[in-house]
């Protein structure tokens, strides 16, 4: 039989009430509840004020615990779209109000650190990217976005109305609108697309004068070609496709951009409209040279887009390698 100490109970495991006591004691030193000293009056009033002190413990524990999930509450609660509409928006919001280039398509998950679209026309190598890019295309290829009413036929002469979309034609943009997007004939398509940010209003660069002195030769061509052509269609934010070194540069080859060089200023903002899709650019690189690593950037052009390389900030990176 167990011998019980008159003045110390035995707890399983050795563990003694008078060792608890001095354990609560230093993570709770509360002196007015009970003192290691008076550990020693076991069984009688420290004995009895010990539950005390474990239940101040699981009070303090769910209160940080209520107080941290109140916090987090808040935090969703801040960026969640209410309605129509987010409670913060541009530079309130987490995101700011500078948006970034995204582009399709891209190496997969397994491969989170490359950049790097790389394929071969003699073998089925190319069909995981246009299989992705299909995939991509779906939304845009939907029959809704065909019957609703909302989604309308744009133009720079026909913007849409309130409570109106625009429709991306991808019927413009060949040779990219083709079962194998080009890949199969060592010129792939690359599309590209803005974030979505909401109420977000580009401020164009629409007057030749005042383009900046960064922005490639190429581009600046084609925008004094459009200045001429059709003044309206200056409302743009502007892409330009680029390699990124002297050796890039020499093997990118001829790139086009379909149907316009640029994301026409009638598809913003971005108000979380029914049958909302962002607008696409596709870049046709007609003739990279074979064999060579090509590192390409891309860029958007607008007043209010801020431009960092390092930061990727306005701007996005990828590589390009066709092989026989």
């Amino acid at each position: 039989m167990m011998k019980v100490n008159s003045s110390v109970r035995t707890l399983p495991g050795n563990l003694t009430f008078k060792l608890l006591a001095n354990y609560y004691q230093e993570l709770f030193p509360v002196t007015f509840l009970l003192a290691p000293e008076q550990t020693n009056c076991l069984p009688g009033k420290a004995s009895e004020q010990l539950p005390a002190k474990i239940l101040l413990f699981y009070i303090i524990f769910y209160t940080v615990l209520c107080a941290f999930s109140g916090g987090l509450w808040v935090l969703f609660d801040s960026i969640a779209i209410r309605g129509d509409k987010p409670r913060f928006m541009l530079k309130e919001s987490l995101i700011g109000s500078n948006p970034g280039l995204g582009y399709r398509p891209m190496p997969s998950e397994d491969f989170i650190d490359s950049s790097l679209i790389w394929f071969k026309t003699t073998d089925d190598s190319y069909l995981n990217w246009t299989m992705q890019i299909k995939q991509f295309l779906d939304p845009y290829n939907n029959q809704s976005q065909k019957d609703d009413k909302d989604i309308l036929n744009c133009s720079f002469n026909d913007p849409p109305g309130t409570g109106k979309v625009c429709r991306v034609p991808l019927k413009t943009m060949s040779p990219c609108n083709e079962n194998f997007f080009m890949y199969d004939k060592g010129s792939p398509c690359i599309f590209l697309k803005l974030n979505k940010i909401f109420n977000w209003i580009p401020e164009v660069y629409n007057e030749t004068r005042s383009l900046p002195s960064t922005m490639p030769k190429t581009l600046k061509e084609k925008i004094e070609k459009i200045e001429t052509d059709n003044r309206k269609a200056l409302n743009s934010v502007w892409v330009s496709c680029e390699g990124e070194n002297a050796a890039d540069k020499e093997h990118i080859g001829a790139v086009h951009y379909l149907p316009h060089p640029g994301f026409p200023i009638y598809y913003f903002p971005f108000t979380n409209a029914n049958g909302y899709l962002s607008p696409l650019v596709a870049v046709w690189f007609e003739n990279p040279v074979r064999g060579v690593l090509i590192n390409v950037e891309c860029k958007a052009w607008a007043k209010n887009i801020i431009y960092d390389r390092h930061d990727r900030r306005g701007s996005v990176h990828f590589e390009i390698m066709v092989d026989n």
